[in-house]
């Protein structure tokens, strides 16, 4: 039985909005830096898989006009009620109307794009030297927690722990597909190292949003969540995650 690629496991991919609250609440927003560069001398951006707007609202309040295109509706319904004007469809889909932009951006979303026919699209939409930004948090548990982490997840989802570094895959990827469409210049890779301090209570509130983890059967998922925290609380009750935001950049030609 062939692979799927993370675009085609629609039930996964569009099973964010179970819990729009508390995806918004829990996952990390994207780093200052990252946000300024886009922002600069751009001021027509669409957001694409905006989601609930996380990234989206970072960059109105660097000064953007942000359109968003979400497939779940429950998700561009909480981004509306926060102020984001937003329609609902898959970008590859999505007509624009003869509506351009300065940028087009992705903000943890691109790998449930197809890659081809995301190309083909942001190209149909952006401005010459318009950017294209597709970017992702990647973290990283400090070393007294991942191997316990890892053996909670092997249990229940077995796949997402088989791959050493499916980030890396997925920028590969993208650019991939963005030089195949050939109306680009050559992608390039921005990188951006942080971290963050959670308590136990913050990163249980975060685990159920990870990609798959809302589709568990609620007793499995609070397992996992029991085995968890009992992991962090074994080693202080809090821990330091280090992420990196990865972006995979290009201008339109």
């Amino acid at each position: 039985m062939p692979t799927l690629e993370p675009h085609q496991v629609r039930q996964v991919a569009e099973s964010f909005g179970t819990d729009a609250a508390r995806y918004d609440r829990a996952r990390p927003r994207y780093p200052q830096e990252l946000i300024t560069r886009i922002a600069e001398n751009r001021p027509e951006v669409l957001d694409v898989g905006c989601g609930t707007g996380i990234a989206s609202r970072q960059l109105q309040a660097a000064g953007c006009q942000v359109l968003g295109v979400e497939p779940d509706a429950r998700m561009a319904e909480y981004a509306r009620e926060r102020g984001l004007e937003v329609e609902v469809a898959k970008i590859e889909t999505w007509d624009p109307h003869g509506r351009r932009f300065d940028a087009l951006t992705a903000a943890q979303c691109w790998h449930w794009v197809d890659p081809v026919a995301g190309a083909v699209k942001a190209a149909e939409v952006l401005r010459p030297g318009g950017l294209l930004a597709a970017f992702w948090n990647v973290d990283k548990l400090p070393p007294e927690l991942e191997p316990a982490s890892q053996a909670i997840y092997q249990q229940v989802l077995p796949a997402v722990t088989t791959q050493t570094d499916p980030y890396k895959v997925m920028v590969g990827t993208a650019a991939g597909a963005i030089e195949q469409d050939g109306r680009f210049h050559a992608p390039e890779q921005w990188r951006f190292e942080w971290e963050r301090q959670y308590t136990r209570d913050e990163w249980l509130d975060r685990v159920p949003t990870n990609g798959g983890m809302n589709l568990l059967p609620p007793d499995k998922l609070a397992e996992v969540l029991t085995d968890l925290g009992e992991a962090i609380d074994a080693i202080g009750g809090s821990f330091t995650m280090r992420y990196t935001t990865i972006a995979i950049t290009a201008i339109r030609n």
